[in-house]
């Protein structure tokens, strides 16, 4: 049984690095977003359904009766923190720590599929066609808060936010640290981390 999640700033690769870890340990991966996107459609706006979905966050590997997920964006500061608190006690808390230019060109360059979640970056994760969906053939979007002129604002939320909870999960001795510009760059120590507490099932290189 291990308990994780994964922080960082808007923009710091969670998604992907998650992702990689679900693929390469048989997680399944489940986003904040992701918890306020079903709880908006099958609660009808009920902010307590969100709540209750984060019951479910606790990531296990494998177990026959708990489930197997990789919590990103959660918790986003010190009263979520206390929450989860509540349900379990985190194992393990993988923080990435990306400088600022690097986020504010990611997110500047970012666009969503809003149905889905699923996000694009005109740089280095463009769509096959520009400004369309992969899958759906949907229109994308760029959000409110990825345009440039809402960016530096929106990280310096995020760093007033995530202070207290990095500081929480240091002192408990469960926080490690990532630091660089490039997801490709970190998650090689990110699945050596992860690889000394869990078997893969998939090799560092398949990811």
């Amino acid at each position: 049984l291990l308990r994780a999640v994964v922080l960082g700033p808007p923009g710091s690769g969670k998604g992907t690095v998650c992702e990689r870890i679900a693929r390469s340990f048989g997680l399944q991966h489940l986003s904040s977003g992701q918890f306020l996107r079903e709880s908006l459609r099958d609660g009808g706006g009920d902010t307590g359904a969100a709540g209750r979905a984060a019951s479910h966050l606790p990531a296990t590997h494998r177990g026959p009766a708990l489930p197997r997920r990789v919590p990103t964006g959660f918790p986003r500061t010190l009263g979520q923190a206390e929450a989860l608190d509540k349900i379990c006690e985190l194992d393990l808390v993988i923080n990435l720590n990306i400088p600022f230019e690097t986020l504010k060109d990611r997110l500047s360059a970012r666009w969503i599929h809003p149905a889905s979640g699923r996000v694009y970056n005109m740089e280095f994760n463009p769509p096959h066609v520009h400004g369309i969906d992969d899958l759906t053939g949907e229109p994308l979007v760029q959000r409110e808060d990825d345009r440039p002129e809402a960016v530096a604002a929106r990280l310096r939320k995020y760093k007033d936010a995530a202070k207290p909870v990095i500081e929480l999960y240091k002192s408990r001795g469960v926080l490690h640290s990532f630091s660089g510009t490039e997801t490709n760059k970190i998650w090689p120590y990110v699945y050596a981390l992860l690889s000394n507490k869990i078997p893969p099932v998939h090799s560092e290189e398949e990811n």
